[in-house]
C-alpha cells in the first residue's frame, strides 16, 4: 500500500491530563483522513465518562464526529491491562491502514504508549490463585519489598498504589520470571510523537478548572450511579483519582471539602508523574517533539503537519 511508504505510519499525540491533546488530535485527524486510537487506561470502561475525561465533544470537528477507537470497550468493574491494549491496538491499526485511514494514537497513559511505541512483546499473564492466597497475608510494605526484588527498576508507580495492584504486579513479574517470552507478532511502527505541555503553573490552573467543571457536569452523580449499579467501593477505589476520592466522599470517609482538596492534589501529582514518565521515554530512546499548549490551535496543527510531511 502506498501509504505505508510514508516516513511515519502513526502519529502519537501525548501529554499530561488537561493538556488539550484530544482536541488537537481530532483536528489533525480531520485534515489527514485519520481516525483516533485512544491510549487511556481508564477510558476503555463503559459508564466511566466524566471521571475519565472522555470529552466526547472534543471529537467533533466542523459538525463531523472523528471516529475514535478503544473507548467504551470494557465493563466498569473489570480489569483492562497493557497486554490487552497492545493486542487491541494492533487490530485497529491494521484495520485503519486497510481502509487507507491514517492512525493517530492519543493519550496520557505512559505505560500503554511506551509498550506500543517500543514494541514490547507482552504476554497474557493468568491469575495464580495459590500465589494470591499467600500474598493476601502480606502488608503493603512487604508486597512492595517482594516486588522490588522481582523488578528492581520499578517504572510504573501505580503498581504499588494499592495492595491489590501490588499483588497483581508480583503475579505478573513472577510469571515473566518462569516463562520465557513468546514470539508475538508486532507490526513495524514508525511514529511521529508530539507532546503537548504547559508550564507548571498553567498546568495546575487548567487541572483545577477542569476538576471544578467535571463536578458541575455531574461527576459525583456518575460515581453514585456506578455504585447503585452494583460496583463496590473497593472496585471503584481500584481505578484511583476521581473514582477513589469521590467514593470515599460518598461512603462518608471524607467531607466534600476534604475530597476536593485531596483529589486536586492527587491529580496534580498524577500530571507530574506523567511528565516524569514522558521524560523517561525520551531517555529510553523515544523522540518526542514538544509543542507549547498555549499556541493557537491553527499554529499547533500546522506545526504538527509540517513535522509529519517533512
Amino acid at each position: 500500500m502506498q501509504e505505508r511508504k510514508r516516513k511515519y505510519n502513526l502519529l502519537t499525540i501525548l501529554g499530561p491530563t488537561a493538556s488539550g491533546k484530544t482536541r488537537l488530535a481530532s483536528r489533525i485527524a480531520a485534515r489527514i483522513n485519520g481516525e483516533i486510537i485512544s491510549a487511556d487506561s481508564r477510558q476503555v470502561y463503559r459508564g466511566m465518562n466524566i471521571g475519565t475525561g472522555k470529552d466526547y465533544n472534543d471529537y467533533i470537528v466542523n459538525d463531523v464526529k472523528i471516529p475514535v477507537h478503544m473507548l467504551d470497550i470494557e465493563d466498569a468493574g473489570k480489569h483492562y491491562n497493557v497486554y490487552r491494549f497492545q493486542s487491541d491496538f494492533i487490530e485497529v491499526f491494521e484495520d485503519l491502514w486497510s481502509r487507507d485511514k491514517f492512525p493517530l494514537m492519543c493519550g496520557g497513559s505512559g505505560l500503554y504508549l511506551e509498550a506500543l511505541l517500543k514494541g514490547y512483546k507482552l504476554i497474557h499473564v493468568p491469575r495464580n490463585q495459590e500465589l494470591r492466597k499467600k500474598l493476601e497475608l502480606k502488608t503493603k510494605e512487604e508486597l512492595i519489598d517482594i516486588l522490588s526484588h522481582l523488578k528492581p527498576r520499578l517504572h510504573n508507580k501505580t503498581d504499588v498504589e494499592t495492595r491489590r495492584r501490588a499483588i497483581r504486579a508480583i503475579e505478573i513479574e513472577s510469571y515473566y520470571r518462569d516463562n520465557p517470552p513468546m514470539d508475538i507478532y508486532m507490526p513495524e511502527i514508525n511514529s511521529l510523537n508530539i507532546g503537548v505541555k504547559f508550564d507548571r503553573d498553567t498546568r495546575r490552573q487548567r487541572i483545577t478548572e477542569r476538576l471544578k467543571q467535571r463536578l458541575e457536569e455531574g461527576m459525583l452523580e456518575e460515581v453514585r450511579y456506578l455504585m447503585e449499579s452494583g460496583l463496590t467501593p473497593r472496585q471503584l477505589i481500584y481505578y484511583g483519582l476521581e473514582y477513589k476520592y469521590l467514593t470515599l466522599y460518598l461512603t462518608g470517609e471524607l467531607s466534600y471539602r476534604q475530597m476536593f482538596k485531596k483529589l486536586e492534589i492527587a491529580i496534580h501529582q498524577f500530571a507530574k508523574r506523567q511528565m516524569t514518565w514522558f521524560r523517561g521515554m525520551e531517555k529510553r530512546g523515544s523522540k518526542i517533539h514538544w509543542i507549547d499548549g498555549n499556541m493557537p490551535m491553527n499554529e499547533k496543527i500546522e506545526k504538527v503537519l509540517n513535522l509529519l510531511t517533512n
